[in-house]
């Protein structure tokens, strides 16, 4: 490109703005903090349940949902071009991507017990034709009612959230397969946040600043003026200590001191070991999957009992919800497919990939695809073939080896 050309085409973000919009107020709604993101409630972001259901949100999002096309036996063929797909995969709205959008559901399902899949611009009414899906946003279900649910939606084009009420035949409403044990009022995951809550409640007791000490006076207290004198030497030596700079008093020397800083021993810790044991056991979890030193049955549990049914529940509510009986009947699904090369070591994957090479269950591409590696551009890299053995391939007029041509005579071929 010429100089000319590129001073013409130049363009930055500092130099090229509009000057009536620099720190103008325009009248929008302005935050300090992002007012879409998804913030836990009834406690459980001061808890064990943070570092949980996040993880258990992040592992939903690293499975790959789509708008994909089945075979009648309900085989994985190829995507779909469509804006279900785009939400699903690109970008679902202004302020998230398709994974971002993905754990936006799970975290906020986990959380609230039931989360609503908004379908916010689409290409007609979804109440009055088929639609073509643009933008989607998760939001909160405050009320229900026979046929629509009153839902607190973020509004991308005011930035505040809204509640508006919407039809459940237009929008998706996925409930948590885990409400018994996460939602419930005295689930177990409640009743850990509760103990959890009694600790933190001790804790701040304990170091709160109180010296917690007694003062043996050298007289009874038993009248009431012996009372009054009782207190009016406490509150004496209160404001010796509050008054000086380094927090020093003094006594009597018939005065005696008793300390009583000594946490009280209970069975509260004990109790959080055990309801934290459950909960991992009744989600599936183990700290292994959490600091990521699980073997691989144990992900293999995981994935089976955890991921698993929270990912069935929002495909099939999509599916049901924002694909017609047409499209279903065409071959239309919702689908999640995990990588399962994610999580093998090298030697494990060379093993498999020479035994789904040699097999013809996988070709080479798909391989290395799978590592991450750019494919090849040898035609033999897209065959089901197994390179090991001979091919048998008809090249300058010969047959393959078992199948002999008769004569050009018509005769049976000697076999003597």
């Amino acid at each position: 490109m010429r100089i000319k050309d590129r001073l013409q085409h130049a363009w930055n973000a500092f130099t090229n703005k509009d000057p009536t919009q620099d720190y103008k107020y325009t009248g929008e709604y302005s935050s300090s903090y992002r007012p879409d993101r998804p913030r836990l409630s009834r406690g459980n972001e001061r808890s064990i349940a943070t570092s949980v259901l996040n993880r258990i949100a992040m592992d939903c999002a690293a499975i790959n949902v789509s708008h994909a096309k089945i075979d009648q036996n309900g085989r994985f063929l190829n995507n779909v071009n469509s804006g279900l797909n785009n939400c699903l995969t690109v970008e679902a709205n202004k302020d998230q991507t398709g994974r971002s959008f993905i754990q936006d559901i799970v975290l906020s399902m986990l959380d609230e017990g039931c989360v609503a899949i908004v379908p916010v611009d689409t290409s007609l009414n979804p109440n009055e034709n088929n639609v073509d899906i643009l933008t989607m946003r998760t939001g909160k279900i405050k009320e229900w009612y026979p046929d629509k649910v009153l839902v607190e939606l973020y509004n991308d084009q005011k930035g505040i959230n809204e509640e508006i009420k919407l039809s459940k035949s237009t929008i998706g409403i996925v409930e948590n397969p885990l409400y018994a044990v996460i939602n419930e009022p005295n689930s177990t995951l409640q009743r850990l946040i509760h103990k959890l809550v009694l600790l933190d409640d001790n804790d701040n007791k304990s170091s709160s600043g109180k010296l917690d000490m007694i003062i043996q006076l050298p007289y009874v207290i038993k009248t009431e003026a012996r009372r009054r004198e009782a207190d009016k030497r406490k509150k004496d030596l209160e404001e010796q200590l509050e008054g000086s700079k380094y927090g020093i008093g003094y006594i009597d020397g018939t005065e005696k001191v008793t300390q009583l800083n000594r946490p009280v021993e209970n069975n509260l810790m004990t109790q959080i070991e055990y309801l934290t044991s459950m909960l991992y056991s009744q989600l599936g979890i183990t700290t292994g999957v959490l600091d990521g030193t699980a073997n691989d049955m144990t992900m293999l549990n995981y994935y089976n009992r955890t991921i698993e049914p929270i990912l069935s529940a929002v495909c099939d509510e999509m599916k049901r919800k924002f694909l017609t009986k047409t499209a279903r009947t065409q071959g239309q699904s919702v689908l999640y497919l995990r990588d399962p090369f994610k999580l093998l070591p090298l030697n494990n994957l060379a093993d498999i990939a020479d035994k789904f090479t040699r097999n013809e269950i996988l070709t080479a591409n798909e391989i290395r695809q799978g590592m991450g590696i750019q494919p090849s551009n040898d035609p033999k890299a897209d065959k089901l073939q197994n390179s090991n053995m001979p091919q048998q391939t008809e090249q300058n007029g010969t047959s393959p080896p078992g199948n002999p041509q008769d004569d050009q005579t018509g005769n049976e071929p000697n076999t003597n």
